[in-house]
């Protein structure tokens, strides 16, 4: 009862610097995570003078990464909540075999994904459609990417370490310096080498074994200053897989969305699905930012949970799910002043900057659902509610295939359908989103209290 009362106390005076604890972490995070669409853009930029073939089969091998690297950002995200708790328990010996077991894991994924990616890149590339040249680059864009797979992913685990430690500043330095080795590779191995597509794949693994090895520097001696034994225990490494499966159940619904919004996007024609991916890179960029917050919430969330600290915990939610709301208002109206204007600088066809602006427009409309919803993800992780983000996932993604389908009833064209397929995917599918995380915090039973 004691402890409650100081609790209660201590609540209302976590809000004085609350916003700079959110920003110290939000701020840093945001670097980090442009840090691998900037490898894929340098990759592109180099390639790009080689010709079309070559630009083709590497675009073709990023998205086979993406997709690769994209499920298994739950090496990352089960690893903060983790040790966050931990570290707001103040055990740190805990803190340091969580993190040590996670990289074990991002390790082990990590030879199986390059050994099945490598013998498998034919495959891979021959069904996404690519033939001839294409084919060649693609196949040996994803070969020699396989042997970076490892260390990305070793990198994902040990960025999640850091951020359950509420450091995201280290991170974004090594993935400034990671970013700067790989464009000297790539350009070096691409040009006075002569390696074309392969030495771009090549120079981004190289980067990313760089980046590995500082974050093992880095972590592994204060493994041993905690009195941890470097070798992985069994069943922290089953945890958090089992944590992980579902995180990645999770990620898959979300990618299945996104895929069917693209399908339909193709069924309604060359000219919408042009102005589809133009406002969908304008989603991911803002994002970006949004997820910044979200891995600050990991991280805060995560820390209060292990302190045991519950008013503390609902404090800080309802004020960053406020932040993720003002911060949606303050986006979607800058979003709406430009949209009439941003279509130029993408296309020079009139109708596809017409169906981008009003793809946009709809885009402005749902940025404070937007925010909203990626706060919540960010909350429910860090709280370690896997299951349930998971489930609820599954039931986002089953109300949302049917608002998708009565689109392709109405046969819309052009701006027609970028106009409802936004009103589906940006409004519907984000809506129900926030409706099921929204429900989840509605009360305290999320909450586990302690390490």
């Amino acid at each position: 009862m004691k402890e409650a009362a100081r609790n209660q106390v201590a609540a209302p005076g976590l809000s004085g610097g609350l916003g700079r604890s959110i920003l110290a972490l939000a701020v840093p995070a945001l670097g980090a995570l442009i840090a691998e669409p900037l490898f894929l853009l340098a990759d592109s930029a180099i390639i790009g003078h080689l010709g079309i073939n070559e630009l083709a089969g590497a675009g073709l091998g990023t998205t086979v990464l993406q997709t690769v690297v994209g499920l298994m950002v739950f090496l990352a995200y089960s690893t903060t909540p983790t040790v966050a708790r931990a570290i707001g328990a103040g055990n740190t010996a805990r803190a340091m075999a969580a993190g040590r077991d996670g990289i074990w894991l991002a390790v082990g994924l990590g030879l199986v994904l390059a050994v099945v990616g490598f013998f498998g890149a034919p495959m891979l590339a021959g069904a996404m459609g690519a033939q001839g040249q294409v084919l060649g680059f693609a196949v040996d864009y994803i070969k020699y990417s396989t042997f970076g797979i490892p260390a990305m992913l070793l990198v994902l685990a040990a960025t999640g370490v850091l951020r359950g430690m509420q450091d995201t500043k280290t991170p974004l330095y090594v993935a400034g310096y990671g970013f700067a080795a790989n464009i000297v590779l790539n350009f070096i191995l691409v040009y006075p080498l002569g390696m074309s597509v392969a030495g771009a794949a090549l120079g981004t693994s190289i980067a990313q074994w760089g980046m590995a090895l500082i974050y093992l520097w880095m972590l592994v001696p204060r493994i041993r200053k905690a009195g941890q034994p470097l070798a992985p225990d069994v069943r922290g490494v089953l945890g958090t897989g089992r944590v992980g499966s579902w995180l990645m159940l999770r990620t898959l619904s979300l990618r299945l969305a996104l895929l069917a919004t693209v399908w339909v996007a193709t069924g309604a024609g060359a000219l919408t699905l042009a102005a589809h991916q133009l406002v969908f890179t304008i989603f991911t960029f803002m994002a970006f930012a949004l997820d910044a917050l979200a891995i600050a919430a990991q991280a805060l969330i995560g820390k209060e949970l292990g302190a045991g600290n519950a008013p503390r915990t609902n404090l800080l939610t309802k004020t960053m799910c406020r932040w993720g709301v003002y911060f949606g208002l303050v986006t979607g109206a800058v979003l709406a002043v430009i949209a009439p204007f941003i279509g130029a600088l993408f296309s020079t066809d009139d109708a596809v900057r017409q169906a981008t602006m009003v793809g946009v427009w709809v885009l402005a409309a749902a940025q404070p659902v937007c925010g909203l919803v990626f706060v919540l993800d960010g909350v429910l992780i860090g709280a370690g509610d896997a299951r349930y983000l998971a489930i609820a996932g599954m039931i986002n993604l089953l109300a949302y295939l049917p608002m998708l389908y009565a689109v392709t009833l109405f046969q819309h064209t052009g701006s027609s359908a970028i106009l409802w397929i936004w009103v589906a995917f940006g409004l519907g599918f984000m809506l129900a989103r926030a409706v099921t995380l929204s429900w989840r915090v509605r009360n305290d039973r999320w909450m586990r209290l302690g390490a």
